[in-house]
């Protein structure tokens, strides 16, 4: 099993990547989560992988954090759930969107996803109940948000109205900075 590939970024192709491993390319399909923090071509990446033979191809996905690696493998377990589902939904949702949207049993956020349906999104909550909670967070603590005052005026200065702003201050992940409530919330307000 190949669990994580470093080399040097050649190629940037939305959703997949060619990553040089001492002169060997790498094909790997990436969730967009991570194709947005990847760096520019020629310059050196890291990434943990999931390694998927098939009887009609090998396959390697590619994750810029421990965490999507830990919640794709969960999702590829699903009845149904195939690894192009698994990396939509971890390229409409983060790790951490996706747990709590399984926590709150939000049918709606799912849905959202290209490709998911109503009996899919039920799939889903029902068999990942329980089972993202223990997925591991990696990164350095992000200071909290102490009120969403910041985020609400930020959103509202960008001219959306009072409503919009906070539906989507209301879901940020508590104990996420400012910037990234500000990002989440953008994100939240383009599915809307």
């Amino acid at each position: 099993m190949i669990g994580k590939i470093s080399g040097t970024l050649l190629e940037k192709h939305p959703p997949q990547i060619l990553v040089d491993v001492a002169g060997v390319g790498y094909e790997i399909d990436v969730p967009m989560s991570t194709f947005y923090h990847l760096p520019g071509l020629a310059q050196p990446v890291s990434l943990y992988t999931h390694f998927l033979v098939r009887e009609d191809a090998q396959l390697l996905y590619g994750f810029g954090t421990h965490a999507e690696r830990v919640t794709f493998r969960q999702l590829i377990k699903i009845t149904g759930v195939g690894a192009k589902m698994a990396l939509a939904l971890l390229s409409g949702l983060d790790t951490a969107e996706l747990a709590q949207a399984v926590a709150m049993q939000n049918i709606a956020q799912l849905t959202k996803i290209p490709g998911i349906g109503k009996k899919t999104a039920e799939r889903l909550l029902l068999e990942l109940k329980g089972k993202l909670t223990d997925t591991p967070v990696t990164g350095a603590p992000a200071a909290p948000v102490v009120a969403g005052d910041d985020v609400l005026n930020a959103l509202l200065g960008l001219g959306y109205n009072e409503r919009e702003a906070s539906g989507a201050v209301r879901q940020i992940v508590v104990g996420a900075s400012v910037e990234e409530g500000i990002r989440a919330a953008l994100k939240w307000l383009s599915r809307s």
